[in-house]
């Protein structure tokens, strides 16, 4: 019998929990898989008394990670602390000669950079497929087996939180506010959910996928990002009757003018891939040279989906330990690529706004927008009530600083009470 690769879990909530399970659940297969038995020989965290969906043996437990990377007989720890207060402890990891699976997608995001550059120094492995996607295998993918390809754009769907949201504004006509509440009293959302909705979360995750696709390094500063706060229900019942459905996506494109990196919410046409992708789920679509259109599609979080993403890297940094290969895929950052200003993006645009209802409101409106060459495809107008109506413009795809000049002068004029609604139209 081989000799056993130990393993440390530092914190013990959702992730943590489903890692370990996964791990015990499975060991007889990972053992045979990873050629030797691999065991979790101590877990970490701060509050033991809380309630968990596993339950660890009173000897494995501890209240001290530093318990774990002071103890020689562990080579592999596994951060799913969430946030960036670990980096000391992931770095003192890798100092000490061990090998790292996180699940820490803001980690990664901003720090990445300097942890996989130490863990090249030293020889060892980092690895993060549970930080993007939860279950859903794509980190691993885009570092191996689209390695050949040059990727040309990724978009996905990266937070179940918000799709969820959207999802159910779509198919019940109900408004942000209300499925926000809903989906925190079903455990979806965070009592502050500023994080989801904001795309934060999704900001970070698009950094980590950027940086592995494009082979070079995204600072989290050059992604765009908006929110979904400002969606509303006759947003949805507009695109509907357009042909289509809105989403917050992560976009990211190698283009000639630099990375092109951005998460908003967008129209995209009913019959796209990802338009289909609803609830909780996650998938990211991918455009590569040899292989063209790929997709990844799955459960995005979760302690079993998340746990299950953190094992695999378990496993794979196993076998690596066994056959003395640890370090065999380094940071993939090997180009310096400038990241496009958001000002130079190109898209179609949605636009809903509210006006006086009176003549030559419509014209002197679209007079703006071709002043500032942003041409218009088309205008629905519906009364509001009262002396007011509301128009939904469509453009021509449109530079986004044309659009935003655009938009601050109409803001300005006398006939508009408000301009309520902005979102980039994609098309197939």
């Amino acid at each position: 019998m081989a000799q056993s690769i130990n393993v440390g879990i530092i914190g013990f909530g959702t992730v943590g929990s489903g890692a370990y399970r996964v791990l015990r659940d499975g060991a007889q297969k990972i053992a045979s898989t990873a050629g030797g038995p691999v065991r979790v020989t101590r877990v970490a965290d701060i509050d033991w008394k809380r309630p968990r969906l596993v339950r660890v043996p009173e000897r494995l437990r501890t209240t001290d990670a530093r318990e774990i990377l002071r103890d020689p007989g562990i080579q592999i720890v596994v951060e799913t602390i969430g946030g960036v207060r670990p980096l000391g402890l992931v770095m003192e990891a890798l100092r000490a000669g061990k090998n790292v699976a996180t699940s820490n997608k803001e980690l990664i995001a901003k720090h990445g950079g300097k942890i996989l550059e130490e863990a090249d120094r030293r020889g060892l492995d980092v690895m993060f497929e549970g930080a993007v996607g939860g279950g859903i295998p794509v980190i691993r993918p885009l570092k191996v087996c689209l390695a050949a390809n040059r990727i040309h754009r990724i978009m996905g769907i990266v937070n179940g939180t918000t799709n969820y949201i959207l999802s159910k504004m779509d198919a019940e006509g109900r408004d942000f506010d209300e499925v926000l509440a809903e989906a925190q009293a079903l455990g979806y959302a965070e009592p502050d959910p500023r994080s989801d909705i904001e795309g934060y979360d999704a900001a970070y995750k698009l950094a980590i996928l950027a940086s592995i696709a494009f082979n070079s390094r995204v600072r989290l500063g050059d992604v765009y990002r908006e929110g979904i706060r400002r969606i509303r229900a006759v947003d949805m019942d507009y695109a509907r009757e357009l042909g289509y459905v809105i989403k917050l996506l992560a976009i990211g494109a190698d283009t000639p003018a630099g990375l092109e990196l951005r998460v908003h919410p967008v129209m995209l046409p009913r019959r796209h891939p990802l338009a289909a992708v609803n609830d909780v789920f996650n998938a990211i679509f991918v455009e590569a040279s040899a292989a063209d259109q790929v997709m990844f599609f799955g459960r995005g979080a979760g302690h079993l989906p998340t746990g299950s993403a953190v094992a695999g890297d378990v496993l794979d940094i196993a076998r690596n330990i066994r056959h003395g290969a640890t370090g065999r895929v380094p940071c993939t950052c090997f180009e310096r690529k400038p990241a496009k200003s958001m000002d130079a993006v190109e898209a179609k645009y949605y636009i809903r706004m509210q006006v006086a209802d009176r003549p030559g409101v419509l014209a002197q409106i679209a007079a703006v927008f071709g002043e500032e060459k942003v041409s218009l495809a088309s205008v629905v107008q519906k009364a509001s009530g009262g002396n007011r109506a509301e128009i939904v413009w469509v453009t021509h795809t449109a530079r986004e600083e044309r659009v935003r000049r655009s938009l601050g002068r109409v803001a300005r004029l006398g006939a508009v009470n408000s301009v309520s609604s902005r979102i980039r139209v994609h098309e197939v």
